[in-house]
């Protein structure tokens, strides 16, 4: 939050206000706003713990500005950040819109290997934003902004634990209104520490797909569904080799080979390019059990959306 907080101040536009809303942390970060008072027009909110919906909710409700801007207390701003989004709105004005995330530089090599992997053309496909996605981008909540009155109309985000960022991205479409991506108002986001955490995220975001595709019918697409067709072929790839036919294992060490040379030339690192194999092979493997498994017990036993996962999303 500190680092959050230190890049808006670093804005050349001064002319917002910041909401924080504490979400029945058991590290609160009151101490570090109160730092901050007289740098920033700062409001500081707590409430019982409710997930990110109900506080980002609460949060926009104190908001009095014509746009509201969601981002997460894991990112840092540079400091063209909001001179970015105003150029954009100046050029074309529109409803909602969202920016990119990039790696800083003082990541740790996990962190940097797992952003690799999270926006690799080689594990996600690129969908996560780009120049080609300028007309109809779903953004996500680390980064995203959208006119206040939208927001209310929309009812803000649902009561979903996971995707439900994405949920309000469809929604925003499904309604008539505009949502552009922003390629220069982008962000730093700081990613998972461990791959026990990433794999935990990448799981809940494979459920979160299929409870996604429960509520907007139509708009599963085939990209959404090759971890769990990768998930699969590693797994037959790999009974096949325990099978003594080694040569099943080929086409696993090609893909880590593409992974360890996209990450080394990109990070200029060696150490990220090998943290970057295992952390593809975590992020579509856990995504694709994840779906896999949500599949499963929402389209095949029939079970509804908060019971299904009810010890994993709703405690």
């Amino acid at each position: 939050m500190d680092e959050l907080l230190a890049g808006l101040v670093n804005q050349k536009i001064k002319d917002f206000e910041v909401v924080i809303v504490e979400d029945g942390s058991q590290n609160p970060c009151k101490d570090v706003v109160e730092r901050y008072k007289d740098r920033l027009d700062i409001c500081y909110l707590w409430k019982e713990n409710g997930g990110p919906s109900a506080a980002r909710n609460m949060g926009v409700e104190a908001c009095h500005g014509e746009y509201v801007l969601i981002l997460d207390s894991d990112c840092v701003i540079p400091e063209g950040y909001l001179t970015a989004v105003e150029a954009e709105l100046d050029r074309e004005p529109c409803d909602a819109f969202g920016g990119p995330d990039r790696a800083n530089a003082a990541f740790t090599p996990l962190q940097k290997a797992v952003n690799y992997t999270m926006t690799s053309f080689f594990t996600t496909g690129g969908i996560r934003g780009g120049k080609k996605k300028l007309d109809k981008f779903y953004p996500r909540s680390f980064n995203m902004g959208m006119q206040t009155s939208v927001y209310k109309q929309l009812g803000g985000f649902s009561d979903m634990r996971f995707g439900e960022d994405i949920d309000l991205s469809y929604r925003v479409f499904e309604n008539g209104y505009s949502c552009r991506l922003f390629p220069d108002a982008w962000v730093w986001h700081k990613r998972r520490t461990d791959f026990r955490k990433f794999f935990r995220q990448v799981v809940n975001s494979g459920i979160a797909r299929i409870n996604l595709t429960k509520r907007h019918p139509g708009t599963l697409k085939l990209v959404h569904m090759l971890p769990a067709a990768f998930t699969l072929g590693v797994i037959v790839l790999l009974l096949l080799a325990s099978l003594f036919w080694v040569y099943a294992l080929i086409p696993l060490l090609f893909y880590a080979l593409l992974i360890f040379c996209g990450a080394t030339i990109q990070e200029k690192s060696l150490l990220v390019g090998v943290l970057a194999i295992p952390a593809a092979f975590v992020q579509l493997g856990g995504y694709g059990l994840g779906f896999l498994w949500a599949w499963w017990r929402r389209c095949i036993m029939r079970e509804g959306e908060f019971g299904a996962f009810k010890k994993n999303f709703y405690k």
